[in-house]
């Protein structure tokens, strides 16, 4: 069974072999120092591993291993199958990958390969077993990473595709039944043989799409399964093995990909300086990708990571110095490196781990800062994470694993993320197409519940039926929003109005409950299955090309992007629209259902309306912290060991008080805080406490 140390691990990833010189000695001593108790290896560097086919240099990396076994430094081993040699892909030019069919990825890169290729797998295979088997052994491993931000690409190969269709034939079993089930007398798309099925290039059949995007994640997930599969067959018992998932990749499905891995691992990649600053400054229509802004997008990100097992997490990479590319050198204010950490452990990261060491002086990625700059000397970021090093060794066990409190929990639904990004049903302020729509949609609602000083948890929509019955999330989540739940089946559908009946507050919102599992159009009243229990229904819908007021809730509530047009059977209306014509219709209703309540949001809402919706639906947070300055956040959990902990941040320049709801202990100054004392935090600072009893 893999075991991990019970403390927060704390390293970055480490290229002995990037350096111009031979600094081994120094930069491990210097690990020490700051505290490090992790370092990452060798999961870039396959053609130092296999520099000609089939000739291993396996030593090279011993000395690394050694010296950080010698310090009491552990060490995760990666396997370099996302990097391949130039020696492989010139003697196999039939693995590169094809982002269209035909159009083959040029060389230079990374990831450029067709990983279901059999020439590929064999030799992934034979370096992956020449690098675990002779390291296995050694002391200093305590687990395995296998590739690296995996699902970067949608191949289009010819085999990929072969057996796409092979996989379509399996579920379908014949194509009457996949006529049927995608509609493909649209347009004259009825197929008389497998063979006449197109390739994806030019595809607009909206089923095809998403069968075709859970078929690519699905891959990536064999992948990963597999590495897996021939690292334990040569791991001791209690390694781990995990993978690195970039988190906006899009052959990714997290929640699956992690199945056949002990631990969940991700690389949350934020903006820093006035990126992190409360209150939020961030455009309404930003777009957040790999890397975020905003100190709501940043919680957003360690709840997703949580979500894929649904338990604690590993941070494999996060911002050292400046990251990105030439034009973008943004390193942190002093104290958010120290903010950054403490909000992803108090959301259950249980490893920090910086991207990188040194930073390069040759690559695409000469710029991206690591802990030590281009000279190699200690300076303001070595500096600050050293002291971030000394805290974690200070919280111990304490803090390792913490389970994250939820005020709200939020449905996430990857097939309709995919969806939306081929077929949005937002558009731009200039009318264009809006290919973030998933997240245009769901984001105001978590962002909203930040801003109110609730917490929240995600939970994938597979996760639902699989993990509890509705009467156990009833008391578990007691207030769940389903938004763009667009891509949906009908069990699900149920178990949401069952949850509501068993006593839970589900929340609907935009696009939620339209489509079926095939992303049809449903033929029911909107929403479908869902209308006795809302009631409410909605035939009409429209896009907003400017915010619109909205009274009711608050003051300065407005609704964007989206409005249905709900007509109310009998519940409740808590908010309408101050305009001429959508006034008719209510933008918020409410009615009790069971020993429930069902609420419907009409609307995407904005600022204002969504922090107080989410104070409307849960007036007292479970935190305990009341009346908060603007910049602060509280993040409460409970530890392994059944004590909670608090964990306050001031995100701004100026000094700010808060008061302690219980009476408190500062786990890093070992000073016992009475209940009601008003507690000083300075700039871009971070306090730590165990509650003194059960709260």
């Amino acid at each position: 069974m893999a075991v991990l140390p019970a403390r927060v691990l704390f390293g970055a990833a480490y290229y002995h072999e990037y350096q111009l010189r031979d600094r081994l000695k120094e930069d491990l001593d210097l690990m020490v120092e700051a505290n490090f108790t992790v370092i990452r290896v060798g999961e870039s560097v396959w053609s130092t591993w296999e520099p000609e086919n089939g000739e291993f240099d396996l030593e090279w990396l011993r000395p690394v291993l050694d010296g950080a076994h010698e310090r009491g430094i552990s060490v995760i081993l990666g396997t370099p199958t996302y990097a391949v040699p130039p020696w492989l892909a010139r003697q196999y030019p039939e693995i590169t990958g094809e982002r269209a069919t035909g159009q083959r990825i040029g060389w230079g890169a990374r990831q450029e390969v067709d990983f279901t290729h059999p020439a590929f797998r064999f030799h992934a295979e034979r370096v992956i077993r020449a690098i675990v088997a002779r390291y296995a052994t050694h002391p200093a491993v305590i687990g395995f990473q296998v590739d690296n931000e995996p699902g970067n690409e949608l191949l289009h190969n010819h085999g990929v595709f072969q057996r796409f269709v092979d996989h379509l034939r399996e579920k379908y079993g014949d194509v009457e039944t996949l006529n049927r089930e995608w509609g493909l007398v649209y347009w004259s798309h009825r197929l008389s043989t497998w063979a006449d099925l197109w390739t994806p290039d030019g595809n607009f059949q909206p089923q095809y799409d998403v069968a075709w995007r859970e078929f690519q994640a699905r891959q990536v997930t064999e992948f990963i399964a597999w590495q897996a599969g021939i690292v334990r067959e040569h791991a001791r018992p209690e390694h781990f093995v995990t993978t690195c998932i970039s988190y906006t990749r899009r052959a990714v499905a997290d929640d699956e990909l992690s199945a056949s891995l002990d631990i969940a691992s991700g690389n949350p990649y934020y903006d820093m300086q006035d990126g992190l600053a409360l209150p939020d400054r961030t455009p309404d229509d930003f777009e957040q990708k790999w890397k975020t802004t905003g100190v709501w997008s940043l919680f957003q990100t360690a709840d997703w990571m949580f979500s894929s097992r649904q338990e604690p997490f590993l941070v494999t990479e996060t911002n050292a110095g400046s990251i990105g590319f030439a034009w973008d050198n943004r390193p942190a204010f002093d104290g958010q490196w120290r903010q950054a950490a403490w909000a992803l452990v108090s959301r259950g990261a249980r490893m920090i781990e910086y991207w990188h060491w040194h930073t390069l002086h040759f690559g695409a990625e000469t710029y991206w800062g690591g802990i030590l700059p281009h000279h190699g000397k200690p300076g303001r970021t070595y500096a600050e994470l050293a002291a971030l090093g000394a805290e974690f060794d200070t919280a111990g066990a304490l803090v390792a694993g913490l389970e994250p409190d939820a005020d709200i929990t939020m449905v996430y639904s990857t097939p309709s993320k995919w969806l939306m990004q081929k077929y949005p049903p937002l558009s731009t302020s200039d009318g264009e197409p809006d290919f973030a729509s998933y997240h245009r949609i769901i984001d105001p609602f978590y962002r909203g519940a930040v801003d109110a000083g609730r917490q929240v948890r995600l939970v994938h929509a597979r996760q639902l039926r699989d993990r509890m019955t509705p009467e156990e999330a009833a008391l578990r989540h007691p207030v769940l929003i389903a938004a763009a739940l667009y891509v949906v089946d009908d069990e699900t559908i149920d178990w949401l109005a069952a949850y509501a009946e068993a006593g839970g507050h589900l929340v609907l919102g935009p696009r939620t409950a339209y489509a079926d599992h095939e992303a049809r159009a449903r033929p029911e009243v909107a929403p479908a299955r869902l209308v006795e229990a809302a009631g409410v229904h909605y035939d009409e819908f429209s896009n907003l090309r400017a915010p619109i007021p909205v009274h009711g809730l608050t003051e300065h509530a407005t609704a964007t992007h989206w409005v249905d047009g709900l007509t109310v059977i009998d519940a409740e209306v808590l908010a309408r629209y101050d305009h001429p014509h959508f006034g008719r219709w209510p933008a918020i209703t409410a009615r009790a259902h069971g020993k429930g309540r069902v609420t419907c949001v009409g609307t995407v809402p904005g600022r204002d309306l969504a922090r107080a919706l989410a104070s409307w639906l849960v007036p007292l947070p479970v935190s305990g912290w009341r009346d908060l300055p603007a910049s602060v956040t509280a993040s409460t959990g409970t530890a392994t060991d059944g004590r909670r902990v608090h964990v306050v941040h001031n995100w701004s320049w100026e000094p700010v008080h808060a008061k302690a709801p219980v009476q408190l202990t500062d786990v890093l100054a070992d000073r016992s805080v009475p209940a009601g004392e008003a507690l000083e935090l300075g700039a871009w600072d971070v306090r730590v406490f165990v509650a003194d009893s059960t709260e």
